[in-house]
């Protein structure tokens, strides 16, 4: 494959994945709030033969790592960076439920802007639509 100037990161990454053989890979995006919600879409992509990543925290419910506030705040940012992380290296996005919160529509945006395609479980909430 031939780029018309140095390839990004994800253009190499994309290229690698295709030399490999890999299935698609999609990454789940939402509000943890619908955690249920993603556990079924991850098992129905991965029934049709896609890598699945998706959040592994839910942060809504209580656990000793975010429960002193400054700690939370902390991992909040971790995680934040980690999904934008699964986010490249996936070939597209799945939005799951039918509500879009700040963090998700900043996902839903960072994925688009890596040309990534986005589908939702609920298209009605496209921020874009």
């Amino acid at each position: 494959m031939s780029y018309p100037s140095q390839p990004t990161p994800e253009q190499k990454l994309a290229e690698a994945k295709k030399l490999s053989g890999l299935p698609r890979i999609v990454v789940i995006c939402g509000s943890t709030r619908f955690m249920a919600e993603m556990n079924e879409a991850d098992l129905r992509e991965t029934a049709a033969g896609r890598i699945v990543v998706k959040p592994g925290c839910d942060m809504k419910s209580p656990h000793a790592l975010w429960s002193d506030p400054v700690e939370a705040k902390e991992v909040k940012a971790r995680l934040d960076e980690l999904h934008r992380a699964k986010i490249r290296l996936a070939d597209e996005a799945l939005v799951v439920g039918d509500y879009i919160g700040d963090s998700t529509r900043a996902e839903i945006a960072f994925a688009r802007s890596l040309g990534k395609p986005v589908r939702f479980t609920h298209p009605e909430v496209d921020p874009d639509a």
